[in-house]
């Protein structure tokens, strides 16, 4: 049985998953509007990445027998200035959510969940590999500046993550 903080700090970073993952979605509709269609299924990768988070917890609540609680989803910003301003509040998005799973790890030591802290160790991992990854991308937008040539095939690369160059068909509809 979980103890009672665990599950509410657990029913927190549940619904923080949720949430970035409709933030990339909405960061993903501004990339197709912009006919950058890389960069738009790069962040729908992202975003069905963050719900696979979010049921990964869930799946582990359950199987402790905590009472999962879903609370509502605030309505993601769809407009930005720039690409960069997408990928910046991006990385921002994921430190808040390193941050988060931090602190429920300390929560978990502190209570003595080591089953909590096993399963939250591949979050731990998966949250240096996500910042890496964001921090690169902002790096190649840096050096690529105003060249459209160069956004274009960083657009070009983005697109490849997944194998699924129409992701974003799931707003096309």
């Amino acid at each position: 049985m979980l103890h009672s903080r665990i599950e509410d700090a657990l029913n927190k970073q549940i619904n923080l998953e949720f949430s970035a993952s409709y933030i990339y979605l909405g960061m993903a509709l501004f990339m197709d509007a912009k006919h950058l269609s890389g960069f738009a299924s790069w962040m729908v990768a992202q975003s069905d990445e963050e719900r696979t988070h979010a049921r990964r917890l869930l799946r582990y609540m359950l199987d402790r027998n905590g009472n999962v609680q879903l609370e509502s989803i605030p309505q993601p910003k769809i407009d930005y200035g720039s690409i960069n301003e997408v990928f910046n509040a991006s990385l921002e998005q994921e430190k808040s959510n390193t941050q988060s799973i931090n602190a429920l790890y300390a929560l978990a030591n502190e209570l003595d969940d080591y089953a909590t802290q096993a399963h939250l160790k591949w979050f731990l991992d998966e949250q240096v590999e996500e910042e890496k990854t964001i921090t690169d991308i902002l790096g190649r937008l840096e050096l690529a500046g105003d060249d459209k040539t160069a956004i274009l095939i960083l657009d070009q690369a983005l697109s490849e993550r997944g194998g699924d160059s129409d992701a974003i068909s799931i707003v096309d509809n």
